[in-house]
């Protein structure tokens, strides 16, 4: 392979948009792609919740955890670090390359023989296939990690946005094949291994790099010391986040597992909507302007508002219609996995706060905060989950969320350190757009209470959580919402 791009030509590029120009781009396509993605995803699901038992979603949600720990592993935090680096070479690019590339491969052999080990936890002889086979996404993904940092470093928003697109909609056509066909749980194994294989293709033809045959190692060294926090900090949070799915396939077995699997999907899908308008820009644009406070602050507080603007109502609003979304997409066979939607969906609608924060530690390089933070969490919320487990598994999850909720605070404390960012100040950026949020479903929910049809219903839950909190956010005046729709305009 020949180098087509060099990691020092790829810091020497034309002179940028300003940071604001770059910022509203960013978001805009960021918002496109993920708004597309979503749409497309949510006919998938419907179509795949028709077809589809809540056993098929159980059987791959069991292996959740695993690949979850394995993709950590295979990345070992080098990606981040390649992306707040200002200064990377193509050695760095390359050796991080094939490190991923090795990892991958190391990863998927141990986890291979592992298959029967795994079966035998979960009692479930048909696991051992299923995870080779799934596994195999570690493969293609290595291959096309340092692609895809490089398109997030350069904020290549448009370019992943049609990655991503592209991806979603060859791996969905094919796993609705297989499903259609009796394949059942196969296909959503092919569907996320084709997914992970077409975007991996797709980020080296966008992507101006090239790696070479050059096995030089040593540029880790100078990234180790980030990375290896950012590894152990990922591999703790990576458990507590899948430790439900887990704990629900040994004890409570494959169908209960779906029903987690299922809400939490649809909360996820939420959720990356606005994640992925926010991950396209926050971090790449905060790395550039680290060292002036002042200027990062201003960034965190617009970044902030936009967020609540669209993830409180976003996020409010799916756990509101959640019952009614459930049964017209999926029937009475899923009404068990509607408790689990609206309880992370609480969790989802302050999420994005979390990320912001991070982004900000990464920005400064303080991994050592944040491995220290997310193993405190972790920690408490795995004791607590253990704890409360026995009680149900909606205590434990109500507990988890709270934990999770408390770990903001303690985010908090070390970025106002970094760029003096105040309490009062996040809480006077948030509330309006929570109350308005919590005041237009409450209203809506007593308007529409008598309605007994369910899609009549569905349809005006929705129509009047919308009107009433655009209306109130138009009628105060709100600088988000104007922005927005003058930005829109423009593009159209």
């Amino acid at each position: 392979m020949q180098t087509e791009t060099s990691g020092d030509n790829l810091e020497q590029q034309k002179p940028e948009p300003t940071l604001k120009e770059k910022t509203a781009k960013g978001l805009f396509w960021g918002g496109v792609g993920n708004a597309a993605q979503q749409i497309f995803s949510l006919v998938i699901g419907i179509i795949l919740l028709r077809l589809l038992n809540r056993e098929d979603y159980g059987m791959i949600g069991m292996l959740a955890i695993f690949t979850a720990i394995a993709l950590s592993i295979q990345d070992s935090g080098f990606s981040t670090a390649l992306i707040n680096r200002q200064d990377n070479r193509h050695e760095d690019y390359n050796a991080v390359f094939w490190f991923n590339v090795l990892s991958s491969i190391v990863m998927y052999i141990i986890l291979f023989f592992s298959a029967p080990l795994i079966a035998k936890f979960y009692d479930k002889p048909e696991l051992i296939h299923l995870s080779r086979i799934l596994f195999l996404g570690f493969l293609f993904g290595g291959i096309g990690v340092v692609h895809s940092a490089i398109l997030y470093k350069y904020l290549m928003v448009k370019e992943r946005t049609k990655i991503d697109l592209v991806s979603l909609i060859i791996s969905s056509i094919t796993g609705t094949a297989l499903a259609f066909l009796g394949f059942a749980y196969w296909g959503l194994a092919v569907q996320t291994v084709t997914y992970i294989a077409t975007g991996t293709v797709l980020r080296w033809y966008y992507s101006p790099w090239r790696p070479t045959w050059e096995f030089d190692f040593k540029p880790l060294k100078g990234m180790f010391s980030f990375s290896f926090k950012l590894f152990l900090t990922n591999i703790f949070m990576q458990i507590a986040n899948n430790i439900f799915s887990v704990l629900l396939g040994k004890f409570y077995g494959d169908k209960r597992v779906g029903d987690y699997s299922q809400g939490n999907k649809w909360m996820i899908m939420g959720h990356s909507f606005i994640a992925g308008m926010i991950n396209s820009v926050a971090h790449p644009i905060m790395a550039q302007v680290t060292g002036d406070s002042e200027r990062l602050r201003k960034v965190f507080h617009k970044m902030l508002r936009f967020g609540a603007f669209v993830s409180f109502p976003l996020m409010f609003g799916l756990a509101f219609v959640g019952r009614e979304f459930i049964l017209i997409t999926g029937g009475e066979k899923w009404l068990p996995s509607v408790p689990f939607l609206q309880l992370f969906c609480i969790w989802g609608a302050i999420r994005f706060i979390w990320i912001l924060y991070m982004d900000v530690l990464m920005s400064y390089e303080k991994s050592d905060i944040y491995m220290w933070g997310i193993i405190l969490t972790s920690t408490l919320q795995l004791i607590a989950i253990f704890v409360m487990f026995p009680w149900g598994i909606f205590p434990a999850i109500i507990v988890y969320i709270i934990l999770s909720v408390a770990g903001i605070l303690f985010w908090h404390c070390f970025v106002h350190k970094l760029i003096k960012l105040r309490l009062r100040d996040v809480i006077k950026d948030v509330f309006p757009y929570v109350s308005i949020a919590i005041l237009s479903i409450t209203v809506t929910w007593a308007i529409t209470k008598g309605l007994e049809n369910i899609y009549i219903l569905f349809i005006s839950k929705i129509t009047g959580v919308a009107l009433l909190y655009t209306g109130t956010l138009w009628i105060t005046n709100s600088t988000i919402l104007r922005e927005s729709v003058s930005y829109l305009k423009r593009k159209i």
